[in-house]
């Protein structure tokens, strides 16, 4: 199912990174890598990912800033969107989630096989519906 499928990981910090970069290729996923939300957008211009694990505390331009763009988009609106963050407060989860994230992880409580079981969840429902 992940085979050939890409994924957009917008995450600054570098460890973070390269340990999902690490864990979605051994999954078989294509990863697309960019360290910040202004990066991230240009990346899109150039390919259009099956699914978006995003970071919401980054430099240059926010994790919500760019839920927002990609949803004001038509090109980019139906893309999926995993948050992956140390933010955990109620309020921010709530809104993350109302403007269109399909979930939202807390860093510190999921293991990379368990994010990656969620991007295959998300993922294989994001397939259903079409």
């Amino acid at each position: 199912m992940s085979a050939g499928k890409k994924v957009l990981l917008v995450e600054d910090d570098v460890f973070v990174s390269d340990v999902y970069q690490t864990k979605l290729k051994q999954e078989g996923f294509e990863v697309i890598s960019a360290e910040n939300g202004k990066e991230a957008m240009k990346k899109l211009e150039a390919v259009v990912p099956d699914i978006i694990l995003l970071d919401i505390i980054m430099p240059y331009m926010d994790g919500k800033e760019v839920l927002a763009r990609l949803k004001e988009s038509e090109k980019w609106k139906n893309i999926p969107v995993i948050i992956l963050t140390n933010l955990s407060q109620r309020d921010n989860v709530e809104e993350i989630l109302q403007k269109g994230a399909d979930d939202y992880l807390i860093k510190s409580h999921f293991t990379p096989s368990e994010v990656v079981e969620k991007i295959k969840a998300v993922l294989n429902k994001t397939n259903n519906k079409n």
